[in-house]
């Protein structure tokens, strides 16, 4: 699976690749995807091959690893080419899971597809969603007990967001649990035991919206998804309500910018906690949940750790949802505090966004400290490695209209670098003592994933193209290679059918972040890609378009 186990660790117990030896590594072989928008997905191996997913036309690549990474064979879903206009933020998607001799994946026009593993046969293609509503998929399925879980994308086009479950062996859909709207449809029941009590009143998918403003509400699934076999939970969050003008939609907005705990049989709810009530700066969900076992304050607690776009790292109970701590990881002038006893943020109001006036220096812009690009965890060093951004942004609220599949956006937004002039770090995080161990400076903002090793190795890319490994203990740096593009895919690592110990990136600059390139904007119109051109003008000179994968070896 993309995080490579269900607490989403993204770490390997592999050890022949290690501190004193990284600096040797080279290209064993590489393969080009042929196509070149943004690479954001995990090359997933299992047995003696690797499988390779492309962003659109979502092309699935079966390589040998016992010959070299030749290719096996090829499928092709062929999703619809206009599901390309529903993409906010370009056609990516971050990568397929494999189980039972399946490979599970998402296509751009929302549909999931179960591929035989060793022949590259279609064995069931099923369609969740409609692209002519806003609606598309970017997100890597999860398989728990024979479920795949799959969620939507499409916040930026007023979809109604939700998690669905299909029959791993048909595909059939077995039940649907949506963000927004009464408890029924939220599969809010009995057992919804939320920490807070504020959050366990009936219907707040309804209530904390103007009349239903829920049914065009955002709260979409498009992150990561983790899983505790002991608890029988799934852990995933929600992205940010539609549309970003918040005088739109006054109230709490339940249950966008959310995280969720729920039961893979059957959907039900047994907690929901929100990060960012009445959200007003894009700062989605969705981001990865870490399920860790940490001592804290001398007693050990099953936690799950949330690096959040609005630039705190949360730290819960996983059982209950309890916070136990939310201390900022980068500079963030949003959020004031969070009162641990209500769960509750305290916002910066000089930095409150809406109608008829434009805010400047709101820290973190829109992509937050963090977007999607997932963090490893390494139980030897206690530490989290979290790739994110420093970007800060110039706001302002505009009137939108709602037309399905058309941009349901309501804001003008420029993005540029935050304090320090930086836009990337590289920051390794203790969750317990809640602070950095240390952090490492780039100029643009890390949009990879990262891995950590057993060697005591971490890896990650940078958007303009070198892939780096670094120190766990220390973030120094051990050895860098030059790819092709900027890279803002998730690094792998296996064990080759020789034996040997391999590291794997796709490099192909894109995404929201690299947008500029790989959509080929203009960088003088600073609004494009929500805004996202303004801070990247001048990555055109420091990439070019791509997409290859890495393998490398000692």
């Amino acid at each position: 699976m993309p995080a490579r186990d269900y607490d989403s660790t993204r770490y390997s117990r592999l050890t022949q690749i290690t501190v004193e030896n990284v600096g040797n590594l080279k290209v064993a072989w590489s393969f080009s995807t042929g196509f070149v928008r943004g690479h954001e997905a995990a090359p997933l191996v299992a047995g003696n091959t690797m499988y390779v997913v492309t962003p659109w036309p979502n092309v699935l690549y079966a390589l040998d690893l016992s010959r070299n990474g030749s290719l096996k064979w090829i499928y092709e879903p062929k999703p619809s080419r206009a599901s390309q206009g529903v993409a906010c933020c370009d056609v990516v998607n971050r990568g397929a899971s494999y189980s039972a001799g399946r490979i599970y994946y998402n296509t751009l026009d929302m549909h999931t597809v179960a591929v035989d593993a060793a022949t590259g046969r279609e064995v069931w293609k099923i369609q969740l969603g409609d692209i002519n509503r806003g609606e598309s998929m970017t997100m890597a399925p999860l398989v728990v007990k024979g479920k795949v879980l799959v969620g939507n994308s499409g916040g930026e086009f007023g979809v109604r967001g939700w998690l669905s479950a299909l029959d791993a062996a048909t595909g059939r859909l077995l039940w649907r649990a949506f963000t927004t709207g009464p408890d029924a449809d939220v599969l809010i029941g009995p057992n919804f035991k939320p920490f807070y009590a504020a959050d366990r009143k009936k219907d707040l998918g309804v209530a904390t919206w103007p009349p239903d403003a829920w049914k065009i509400g955002g709260g979409a699934v498009w992150g990561w998804i983790s899983y505790d076999p002991e608890l029988d939970l799934i852990y995933y969050g929600t992205s940010n309500p539609s549309p970003w003008n918040p005088d739109q939609r006054p109230g709490d907005n339940k249950w966008t910018c959310s995280l969720f705990a729920r039961r893979p049989d059957t959907g039900e709810a047994i907690w929901a906690y929100q990060m960012v009530p009445h959200d007003e700066h894009d700062y989605d969900g969705v981001n990865e949940n870490i399920l860790l076992d940490l001592q804290l304050n001398g007693r050990k607690r099953r936690v799950l750790v949330h690096p959040d776009r609005n630039a705190r790292m949360y730290v819960l109970d996983r059982a209950t949802g309890e916070v136990l701590s939310a201390a900022p990881y980068a500079f963030q002038n949003v959020i004031e505090s969070v009162d641990l006893n209500t769960g509750r943020p305290v916002m910066n109001r000089a930095k409150s966004t809406g109608l008829d006036k434009t805010v400047r220096d709101i820290c973190p812009a829109a992509p937050g400290s963090k977007d999607w690009q997932p963090s490893a965890y390494s139980p030897q060093t206690g530490l989290l490695y979290v790739p994110h951004n420093n970007l800060c942004m110039e706001f302002e609220a505009v009137r939108a209209n709602y037309i399905a599949g058309t941009p349901y956006v309501g804001a003008a937004v420029k993005m540029y670098a935050g304090p320090g002039g930086h836009r990337g770090e590289f920051t390794a995080w203790d969750p317990v003592a809640a602070k950095p161990a240390w952090k490492l400076l780039e100029k643009f903002p890390v949009w990879s994933g990262a891995l950590a090793t057993a060697g005591d190795v971490v890896f990650y890319g940078t958007m303009d193209g070198w892939f780096k490994a670094v120190h766990a203990r220390t973030g120094a740096l051990l050895w860098q290679y030059k790819a092709g593009s900027g890279i803002v895919g998730q690094p792998v690592t296996y064990l080759g059918p020789d034996g040997k110990q391999y590291v794997a990136v796709l490099a192909g600059v894109g995404g929201w972040s690299g947008a500029i390139v790989a959509g080929k904007l203009s960088p003088e119109d600073g609004t494009g890609a929500l805004g996202f051109v303004n801070a990247m003008k001048d990555l055109p000179q420091a990439t070019t378009r791509g997409g290859m994968l890495y393998v490398f070896s000692l």
